[in-house]
């Protein structure tokens, strides 16, 4: 996979070399035009499963950036108005993470969002406990971390 992303990257620079223009636009045109052909000329399947990883990790950028944006406005909204809308919690969150790396990655992604902070990791490293600033519903929340970060997040790396 790291040989398909490196030729990716280098056939992108070969197109802006060609075009002649260092542009914002002639990279992403170039690596979308560099991405389709390495696609259509790659007949192993071990290296096609780099073709299903760009697209996963370009939406999860995308709904990350999403998550992080409703997070900081629910806070800053929360800060500016008199009166204050939070209802503190602790949650236990079962995960479907299982390697260091995965649970590494969840727990970062999970604390770098504003309202939440990762408080500690179970010693069998099947739950990771979670201090939630907006806690409407226990059961609500985890089914939104579960269906949304961290299904992605697994999505890319396994």
């Amino acid at each position: 996979m790291i040989k398909q992303l490196l030729l990716n990257i280098m056939l992108t620079f070969i197109w802006v070399m060609l075009t002649g223009e260092l542009v914002f636009t002639n990279f992403v045109f170039g690596f979308l035009l560099s991405y389709v052909t390495l696609w259509l000329v790659t007949a192993d399947q071990e290296q096609k499963r780099y073709f299903s990883r760009v697209p996963a990790v370009i939406s999860f950028i995308f709904f990350f950036i999403y998550e992080m944006l409703r997070a900081n406005f629910q806070v800053a909204y929360d800060v500016i108005t008199p009166k204050f809308f939070m209802k503190p919690g602790i949650v236990q969150y079962p995960m479907d993470a299982k390697t260091d790396l995965e649970i590494t990655f969840l727990t970062n992604l999970i604390s770098l969002t504003p309202g939440t902070l990762i408080l500690d990791v179970s010693d069998d490293k099947k739950v990771v406990y979670i201090h939630v600033m907006y806690l409407e519903d226990k059961d609500a929340f985890i089914q939104q971390i579960k269906g949304g970060l961290e299904k992605r997040l697994l999505d890319i790396l396994r």
